[in-house]
């Protein structure tokens, strides 16, 4: 196979594909290796961006996908008629977070961490395909567990679920003494000011 041809047949399955497919299967289909696949996929990244076209690729964990460019995201709702995503609510952001620091885990951990029923937020995020079943964990009652998908990754703009960014340590976090302290100052500099004015 050619070099070009080699491009174009990534660019189709990618293309009639979809949605984000696995660096193996996307081999077998071009029936390629792994090494000239990311050679493919780095000369097919390079067309898209010399031409300044609207498409790129991004690589999801082992998955590759051709997408659209955020840049034209409002044309492309407006032709589609869509209407606009609504933002995820506080409790679904918590709920993610746990998640994806700690995955797999049970909606048990997550409402142990959260102090409250989690179990509609976790089901409206496998709705909206954030979350997916993990299998059952290996201990008594064998519950579900869960983990973030691929379309997490690509709404956050991650590559890997190793790309998320560190839990700040305790020495960085704010103590609540520490507000107190800080509130308390701010009065007293506050008092002290009216009674420079007076």
């Amino acid at each position: 196979m050619k070099l070009n041809e080699g491009v174009s047949v990534i660019e189709a399955v990618l293309f009639a594909h979809g949605d984000p497919i696995e660096s193996e299967k996307l081999c077998a289909a071009a029936g390629i290796e792994e090494d000239t696949l990311e050679k493919l996929i780095a000369l097919l990244s390079d067309r898209y961006e010399s031409t300044s076209s609207a498409l790129k690729i991004i690589k999801l964990g082992d998955c590759y996908q051709l997408v659209t460019r955020s840049d034209y995201s409002e044309y492309i709702r407006a032709a589609m008629e869509t209407k606009k995503n609504t933002p995820l609510s506080p409790a679904a952001m918590e709920v993610l977070t746990i998640v994806a620091y700690n995955q797999p885990v049970t909606k048990g951990f997550i409402e142990h961490i959260r102090g409250i029923d989690s179990s509609s937020v976790v089901n409206s995020l496998v709705e909206k395909d954030l979350l997916e079943e993990a299998g059952r964990l290996d201990v008594p009652g064998r519950p579900l567990a869960y983990k973030t998908t691929s379309t997490f990754l690509r709404c956050f703009q991650l590559s890997s679920i190793d790309d998320l960014p560190p839990l700040p340590g305790s020495e960085s976090q704010v103590s609540f003494d520490e507000i107190l302290i800080a509130d308390n100052d701010a009065e007293n500099t506050e008092a002290d000011d009216i009674a420079e004015d007076t």
